[in-house]
């Protein structure tokens, strides 16, 4: 009688949270796509995923749903804090630099990507 054979998990829990193993993609980055309505083939094109790790990643959200959406709940609300605090922070270094006169020599390339700029700009 042969002994059971134990698979290696397909779904990891490390720093990053819950991860596909093998490689440094989340859980909750397949959910904005899942949550986006994206099929399952373009999520698993777009990461670069074999498909027994794109099923095992949906399988894993189907099988344990209420916990992964808790999880990616908080994930997207600390996302957001951080993008409001570093853009808190960097808005007075944002307006400077804006005002800064263009490199030495680079004159001619600055004026045009300021006339680029503002040809794309919406009227106010």
């Amino acid at each position: 009688m042969n002994a059971p054979t134990h698979a290696p998990p397909q779904i990891i829990r490390t720093e990053r949270g819950l991860t596909i193993a093998g490689t440094r993609i989340t859980l909750y980055d397949v959910m904005d796509y899942l949550i986006a309505q994206y099929p399952p083939h373009l999520i698993q094109g777009l990461f670069d995923l074999t498909e027994p790790q794109i099923k095992a990643a949906i399988d894993y959200i189907e099988a344990h749903r209420l916990a992964v959406e808790a999880e990616y709940a908080q994930v997207v609300k600390e996302a957001e804090a951080l993008r409001q605090y570093y853009e808190a922070q960097n808005r007075e270094r944002v307006t400077r630099i804006a005002t800064l006169p263009p490199p030495p020599g680079m004159e001619a390339a600055w004026a045009k990507l300021q006339h680029s700029k503002s040809q794309h700009q919406p009227e106010q």
